[in-house]
């Protein structure tokens, strides 16, 4: 083979550069699609979707903001859970000495 090579042409040598590289890229793809059947299959056989494993989502589990616990006084339709960053009329609310049990629902 490589006595066959050096005496191609620069375009021969250049076409046949192509050739292999084309070749490379469908190996890698057959490749791949070839782990990815794999994997889905493996998941299939646990009794999940590949799609459920790697969402990093648990499936049928919808996330709720949870319940109000707290409403601002002047404006009722400004409600907070009591969980994660305090809005800031609770905190301004906090600041002027109310407690936040006052601003209960």
């Amino acid at each position: 083979m490589a006595k066959a090579i050096e005496k191609m042409s620069l375009e021969e040598l250049q076409a046949y550069q192509k050739e292999v590289e084309a070749a490379i890229k469908g190996y890698e793809k057959k490749r791949r699609a070839d782990a990815l059947a794999a994997v889905r299959e493996t998941a299939k056989q646990h009794g999940f979707s590949l799609e459920e494993l790697t969402s990093g989502k648990a499936p049928g589990k919808a996330v709720t903001k949870g319940m109000a616990k707290y409403a601002n006084p002047a404006d009722p339709t400004q409600t907070w859970t009591g969980r994660g960053r305090q809005p800031a009329w609770v905190k301004d609310a906090l600041a002027t000495g109310k407690p936040l049990s006052s601003m209960a629902i």
